[in-house]
């Protein structure tokens, strides 16, 4: 089966773009350096090597662009007939055809100039002929710029056409502009087509894919057609035109008896009887769509008459095929808004292209070889004795006691009795095998440390959180009536009431101006002590401070001036002792102290593990999260691995510099 996926054609540069690629490619992989001081042969291989590789290139890509852009004479009907009333075949043909000159042109041009490098004298005239040469062939791509612009418009709409596979079971809608086709073909299969209520909503072909009998069949949905002569039809029309005439389909022919597509029955009629010869050796249905509006039985004389005649030559196409003359299931009702005969509609269209098929393939040579490889085994009869087909008595049995009991309920039934969703939870013990069946609802025991954890429950656990809640209730009472209580001034002296306001007023300036520091404080510097020009932070005004407030300054400033000394006397010689009185076990125990206390002085801080910290490991994350935490902003505004970066848009391989012969593997 072929299938024609045309979105895989490479995308056509254009024509400076397809310089640049080819220029760039050639100064990357070939050599760069070149003396004056080599010898000639040297020289003209280096340039003819250049010539050549950029000719290779060229000719690659325009192959490639030719190669994989169809040819109408070599596909299917159907798509070289919808190519060429899409762009024109003559134009697609000519910018192929110019593609195709342009790539002789190029090796033609490679050829001559590698002729004349090959008598070149000097580093001069080869690199004026290498020149020449990559001038000439870049001058043929710009000549071709146009054609090159219009493949990729048709690549790029090529792309956007539906798959359809011209050999495969297809049923095809068509009629007037407005009448329900794209409503159809929304309700039988999962396509998406836009529905408006106004004409020509449906500009091309759109494809979806239903299934019948196991079988999957594709529906074409295609653009409403006028009656009008065949010149003056337009490219949304032919689009219809086309598909009919290449496509062996089931024809559904669409007709709206309400009338309020905007057309009458009569126009209808004039469009089925022009387009006729198009339904010849297909099967032809006639969908009488919009019944809700109209119902067929209440249409006037002379509308039905002109619905007989189309019901008539329907089944002339149908006896022409070699069919019997049966009316049936030639002319059906159906309402796209109702779903009234819509699955019958779509049920008898893939009944009728299924028996077409199937007759065709009967008739045709390759038959023959199939039935040769089939055997229907046929055994001998042993006696006289009849044995008809007959079911076991057990199973009839069976069937008579489950149709007689009562329906068994299904977990919805049970979830629908008991609230429905959300409610109703449903059991997962229900089904358990356990020797008795009063235990399936039993509280399975959770084990923790090997140990039950029911059986440190505490049955009164309930009742004192109860009183913890009534306590919690009185202390939450009780100090809400102390907030009520407020002081006034009444039971102040002079004095206090003074000394209160100072309080109040100190209270309410550190609080301001705790306020200003913190709205400042990311725009604020960090200022060192040493630089504090205001001397907010120096012994004497601490104890000035202190002073003010009737303190005693003396024992706080000699702890800040003070400097921690080691005593002269060691321990048990402060007593006058002498020392050879000192008993031996005593020495030896003040060395050991000594030693442990002079080892943990000397070790690392990383190697101190602190308290409530398990190991050294714990340790150096929680260090590393303390210093992340104290890391100083950039308040210099450097830049940061945060910031956007604009990078250098030279590429690397046009701005890196010469290299010599050999080194083309750089990547």
């Amino acid at each position: 089966m072929v299938q024609y996926n045309f979105k895989k054609i490479t995308v056509v540069p254009s024509g400076k773009d397809f310089i640049d690629i080819i220029l760039s490619r050639t100064q990357r992989q070939t050599p760069t350096v070149v003396h004056k001081g080599y010898a000639i042969s040297r020289l003209r291989q280096f340039y003819m090597r250049k010539v050549r590789f950029t000719q290779q290139n060229f000719h690659e890509k325009l192959s490639t662009i030719i190669e994989e852009f169809p040819r109408l004479d070599d596909i299917h009907p159907f798509y070289g007939d919808l190519l060429h009333v899409l762009y024109n075949k003559d134009h697609y043909k000519l910018a192929l055809g110019q593609i195709n000159t342009a790539r002789n042109i190029i090796g033609k041009i490679a050829k001559d100039y590698v002729r004349l490098l090959k008598y070149g004298d000097s580093l001069y005239r080869c690199k004026c002929l290498k020149v020449a040469a990559l001038g000439r062939m870049c001058t043929v791509v710009k000549r071709i710029g146009p054609s090159l612009a219009y493949l990729e418009q048709i690549r790029q709409h090529m792309a956007r056409l539906p798959s359809i596979d011209p050999n495969a079971r297809t049923i095809l809608i068509c009629g007037y502009p407005n009448v329900g086709k794209s409503s159809f073909i929304n309700k039988i299969t999962r396509a998406d087509v836009d529905v408006q209520p106004y004409a020509f909503t449906t500009k091309s072909l759109f494809v979806g894919h239903t299934d019948y009998k196991y079988l999957r069949y594709q529906v074409i949905d295609t653009p409403g057609i006028l009656d009008r002569p065949f010149e003056d039809r337009n490219i949304i029309e032919m689009c219809s035109i086309t598909a009919l005439a290449h496509l062996r389909a089931a024809v559904l022919f669409f007709l709206d008896i309400s009338g309020s597509c905007g057309y009458s029955i009569t126009q209808q009629a004039a469009l089925f009887h022009s387009i006729k010869s198009l339904f010849m050796n297909k099967p032809l249905i006639i969908v009488c769509n919009k019944i809700d509006l109209q119902p067929l039985d209440g249409l006037s004389e002379e509308d039905m008459k002109m619905v007989t005649d189309m019901k008539t030559e329907a089944i002339k196409t149908l006896v022409a095929q070699g069919g019997e003359p049966n009316d049936d299931g030639v002319l059906l009702t159906m309402s796209t808004l109702t779903d009234d005969g819509v699955i019958s509609v779509k049920n008898a269209a893939c009944e009728r292209l299924l028996n077409q098929r199937v007759e065709i393939k009967m008739k045709s040579k390759k038959i023959n070889d199939c039935l040769n490889r089939f055997h229907v085994a046929i055994p001998k009869p042993r006696d006289d004795k009849e044995r008809p087909p007959c079911i076991p008595q057990a199973v009839l049995e069976t069937r008579v006691k489950e149709n007689s009991d009562q329906k068994r309920k299904l977990e919805k039934d049970l979830e629908n009795e008991n609230g429905g969703a959300g409610v109703y939870s449903a059991s997962l013990r229900k089904h358990y095998i356990l020797a008795n069946d009063d235990w399936k609802e039993d509280l399975m025991p959770e084990i923790l440390d090997g140990h039950n954890v029911y059986d440190f429950v505490d049955p009164d656990i309930l009742n004192r959180l109860e009183e913890l809640e009534r306590e919690e209730g009185l202390r939450l009472e009780a100090e809400e009536n102390e907030a009520e209580f407020e002081m006034d001034g009444n039971e102040l002296t002079a004095e206090e009431s003074e000394a209160l306001a100072e309080i109040r007023k100190r209270k309410s300036l550190l609080i301001q101006e705790h306020r200003i520091k913190k709205s400042t404080a990311e725009s604020r510097p960090t200022v060192p002590r040493k630089f504090d020009k205001e001397r907010k932070f120096t012994i004497k005004r601490m104890g000035r401070q202190l002073s003010s407030l009737g303190l005693n300054p003396t024992a706080a400033i000699n702890r800040a001036t003070c400097k921690r000394k080691r005593s002269s006397t060691r321990d048990g010689d402060g007593d006058g002792g002498n020392a050879m009185d000192i008993d031996v076990e005593q020495v030896k125990r003040r060395k050991l102290r000594n030693t442990r206390e002079s080892k943990l002085a000397n070790r690392h801080p990383r190697d101190i593990v602190p308290l409530g910290i398990k190991d050294s490991e714990q340790a150096r994350q929680a260090r590393k999260i303390k210093w992340k935490a104290e890391k100083l902003r950039n308040k210099a505004a450097r830049r940061g691995e945060a910031d956007r970066v604009i990078p250098n848009l030279k590429p690397k391989h046009l701005f890196s510099g010469k290299r010599s012969i050999g080194k083309t593997q750089r990547r």
